[in-house]
Parts: C-alpha cells; sequence; structure tokens
C-alpha cells in the first residue's frame, strides 16, 4: 500500500511533481513505440478497446485550445473515458498536441502518407509477448491512482516544449 503526503492528499502538485510526470510520459511513449504498442487515433482507439480492452495500459487524451470547442470530440472523449474508467484504465490529458506530436515522432504531426496524425487519442498497450515492466509506467500509474483518491479522475498534464 502507497501512504500519501499531505500534500499528495490536498492535491497540489508542484511544478516539479508535474515535471517528472510528463517525463515519465514521455519516456513510456518513447519506449512503448517501437515495440508497437502504441495506437492513434480517436476511432482506432475505440476500435482497439472494444476488441481488447485488458491489454490497454494508458489512455492518453490530448487536446489544444481550439479543440475546446469541438462538440464532436468531447463527446468522443467523454465515451472513452467512461469505457477506460469502467475497464480500471488509466486515462491522462495532455494539452499539447503539438510536443505529443513530437515524441511520437512525426514532428510535423504527418503520418507516412501525409495525412495528419490523429493525436487526439493516443493508447499504450502492453505486449503480448512479456510483461512490461517499466519504472516510468508505474510513475504514471501511481499518479493516476493518487489522482483518483483525490477525485480528480482524468488528470491534466503538460507536456513543455522542447
Amino acid at each position: 500500500m502507497y501512504n500519501m503526503t499531505f500534500e499528495e492528499l490536498s492535491g497540489d502538485y508542484s511544478q516539479e511533481r508535474m515535471d517528472t510526470v510528463a517525463k515519465a510520459l514521455e519516456e513510456v511513449l518513447t519506449s512503448a513505440l517501437p515495440q508497437g504498442c502504441i495506437t492513434v487515433g480517436v476511432y482506432e482507439a475505440a476500435k482497439s478497446l472494444n476488441i481488447d480492452p485488458d491489454n490497454v495500459v494508458l489512455c492518453i487524451l490530448a487536446t489544444d485550445e481550439d479543440d475546446v470547442k469541438d462538440v464532436a470530440l468531447q463527446i468522443h472523449f467523454t465515451l472513452i473515458q467512461a469505457f477506460c474508467c469502467e475497464n480500471d484504465i488509466n486515462i491522462l490529458r495532455v494539452n499539447n498536441t503539438h510536443r505529443l506530436a513530437e515524441i511520437l515522432g512525426g514532428g510535423g504531426g504527418k503520418q507516412s502518407g501525409g495525412e495528419p496524425m490523429d493525436l487526439h487519442c493516443v493508447l499504450v498497450t502492453s505486449p503480448h509477448s512479456t510483461s512490461w515492466k517499466d519504472p516510468a509506467l508505474n510513475k504514471l500509474n501511481r499518479f493516476c491512482r493518487e489522482s483518483r483518491c483525490m477525485d480528480q479522475w482524468v488528470p491534466i498534464i503538460n507536456l513543455p516544449e522542447r
């Protein structure tokens, strides 16, 4: 069992703590990518969640300032969040899709065919062949668990520009 400090219970995460979580997220994404453990796109994520929800270890919902006004996207997010909560899948919200594109290797946010990547939803799955033991993933899981204890079911992470 994990004992939380008073600062963690009050919900006030320090900037240093949030930077650590953002770095852990970046580490998870960069290690999952070459293993083929990343699903990108709202519709692709929904299909993957429907087929094998037990294989999903993390759901990332990403928006920029313009996306807040997109009602259809917000409805998709609500449905994905409900599904993830029901299936005990950790969820993080990221507010910098440009930085997320850089981490996932598409600095311009483009797929190989030149189409823009739909980075609004990114799933991290566990490879079937091995049990994925990643210290960065453990940090993210602990952060999500602590956030839920404070009734913050979808914590928001700021990915700083590089």
